[in-house]
C-alpha cells in the first residue's frame, strides 16, 4: 500500500489557503537549497518527531532537507543526560574524564558527517561541539529544546564557548534566553496532525489498542505519556492518583519510552514496576497508536512535569480534545490557560484534587478539550514551525548575519 507523506497543502482546512501559498511561496525562494539538522536519537521524545515531520515537508516543499543523528558509547549518553539535567538546574561534577568523552565522541562524529550545506541546525547539547570540527561555509544554528531558565552556571559556562561560535540560537521560550554574542530567536516547538499518533482514530481502533495491552476500560482513564524521567515526576503522578482514588473509581496508565539517548529512562521505568497493581499500569512501549488511543480515550490526560523544555505530549492531548492537567512550569504554563484549556498544578494534592474535578465533571472536561483542540489549530501545528525555519532560512546574508526574520 503506498504511504501518503504529508505536503503542506494538507494543512490547507486547518490553517487556509492564504497561509498555505505563503509557505509555498517563501520555499519557492529556497528551492535548492540544501539544509541539514543534527540531533542525538531518531525516536524517543519530541525532538525527533519534530524533526521527522519537519524535515519531510521540506523536502516536499523543494528544499533539500536531511536529518543526521550522532553515535555514541553509553558513556558518552551517560554524560549528556547529566547535561541536561544539569541545564535544567540539577547539580554536575564537570571532571575532565567528561569532558573527554564528551568533546572526543562529537570529534569522532565530526570526522564521519560532512556537513558542507547551505544551512545546518545542531539540537541540543548532545551534537553541540560539532561547529569547532568544520571550516564553515554557511549559517549554523543551535537550537535548544531544554528549560534554560535556570542552568547550572558551571555547565553552562562551559557550552556557551561553543554556542557563541553559531550565528543564531533557538529557545523554545523568552524567559530561556541567555546571555550570548549570537542572535537569539524563539520558536516554539508544534505537531503533526497527521501522523499516526495525533491523527483521529474510530473507537474500533481504540480498543484494538487498549485491548492489544491488556488496559481495562471499565473504569475512566487517568494518563501520563512521557519519558520515563524523572523530570517528568512520574513518582508523583501515582502519589496523587492514589489519592484521588479515595474518591473516585479510575485506573491510571503510566505509558513511556526510553530514548536511545537517554541512559537513566531504564532505571527509572523499574524503579516505578512495585507500583503496580489491578489499576496502576506501566508499560514501557515504542507504540504512537497505543499514545493516541489512550490520549484519545482519557478521561484525564497529566504532564506532571517538574521542569519541561515545552511538553509535546499536551500539545498532542490538547489536539485529541482531551482534559489535560499539567504542572506550573515551563512550555506547559504556556499552552494550558488555567481554568480554560485544562488546569495548572504545583503539588501532587492540587493534582489529585483536579483528577477528582475532571473524573466527576463531564461537561467541564468536554469544556476544555474544545477549547485545547482550538488553541492547539490556532498556535502549535507544523504549517506554523515550518514557516519559521523557511523564514530562518532566508534571513541569512552572504556574511551569515541574520537580518530580522519575517
Amino acid at each position: 500500500m503506498e504511504r501518503h507523506l504529508n505536503r503542506i497543502e494538507d494543512y490547507e482546512p486547518l490553517c487556509g489557503a492564504e497561509a498555505v501559498e505563503r509557505i509555498a511561496r517563501k520555499a519557492e525562494r529556497l528551492r535548492e537549497a540544501h539544509v541539514v539538522h543534527v540531533n542525538s536519537t531518531y525516536y524517543g521524545g519530541g525532538v525527533a518527531e519534530i524533526l521527522g515531520s519537519l524535515t519531510l515537508l521540506l523536502n516536499n516543499l523543494g528544499v533539500r532537507a536531511g536529518w543526521r543523528v550522532i553515535q555514541g558509547a553509553p558513556d558518552f549518553f551517560g554524560v549528556t543526560k547529566k547535561m541536561h539535567n544539569a541545564l535544567q538546574g540539577a547539580e554536575i561534577e564537570l571532571t575532565p574524564q567528561k569532558l573527554q568523552i564528551y568533546e572526543e565522541i562529537v570529534a569522532e562524529n565530526a570526522l564521519r558527517n560532512h556537513l558542507d550545506h547551505d544551512f545546518v541546525v545542531v539540537h541540543d547539547p548532545q551534537p553541540l561541539p560539532l561547529i569547532t570540527h568544520y571550516r564553515k561555509n554557511a549559517p549554523w544554528v543551535w537550537r535548544c529544546h531544554i528549560d534554560l531558565s535556570q542552568p547550572n552556571a558551571t555547565l553552562w559556562e562551559y557550552l556557551s564557548q561553543f554556542v557563541n561560535k553559531y550565528d543564531a540560537a533557538i529557545f523554545s521560550l523568552e524567559e530561556y534566553g541567555q546571555e550570548l554574542e549570537v542572535p537569539q530567536l524563539f520558536f516554539e516547538p508544534a505537531i503533526d496532525p497527521f501522523s499516526i499518533k495525533n491523527r483521529e482514530l474510530s473507537e474500533g481502533e481504540i480498543d484494538e489498542r487498549l485491548d492489544h495491552y491488556s488496559i481495562p476500560r471499565d473504569l475512566p482513564l487517568v494518563v501520563q505519556v512521557s519519558r520515563f524521567d524523572r523530570w517528568k515526576d512520574p513518582e508523583g503522578v501515582i502519589r496523587a492518583f492514589q489519592i484521588a482514588r479515595r474518591e473516585v473509581e479510575a485506573t491510571l496508565v503510566l505509558l513511556g519510552n526510553v530514548a536511545t539517548d537517554d541512559p537513566e529512562g531504564e532505571q527509572v521505568y523499574h524503579s516505578l514496576l512495585g507500583e503496580r497493581d489491578e489499576r496502576i499500569v506501566i508499560l514501557s512501549r515504542e507504540d504512537t497508536a497505543l499514545v493516541n488511543a489512550l490520549q484519545s480515550r482519557a478521561a484525564v490526560v497529566l504532564q506532571k512535569s517538574l521542569r519541561e523544555g515545552f511538553g509535546l505530549t499536551v500539545t498532542e492531548a490538547m489536539w485529541k480534545g482531551a482534559a489535560v492537567v499539567g504542572g506550573n512550569v515551563g512550555g506547559i504554563r504556556r499552552q494550558i490557560e488555567d481554568g480554560v484549556t485544562g488546569f495548572l498544578v504545583n503539588t501532587v494534592e492540587e493534582c489529585a484534587a483536579r483528577v477528582v474535578q475532571l473524573v466527576k465533571d463531564e461537561r467541564l472536561r468536554r469544556r476544555f478539550g474544545e477549547a485545547a483542540r482550538e488553541s492547539v489549530r490556532r498556535r502549535y501545528l507544523m504549517s506554523r514551525l515550518l514557516e519559521q525555519h523557511l523564514d530562518l532560512y532566508d534571513s541569512f546574508d552572504a556574511t551569515f548575519k541574520l537580518r530580522q526574520p519575517r
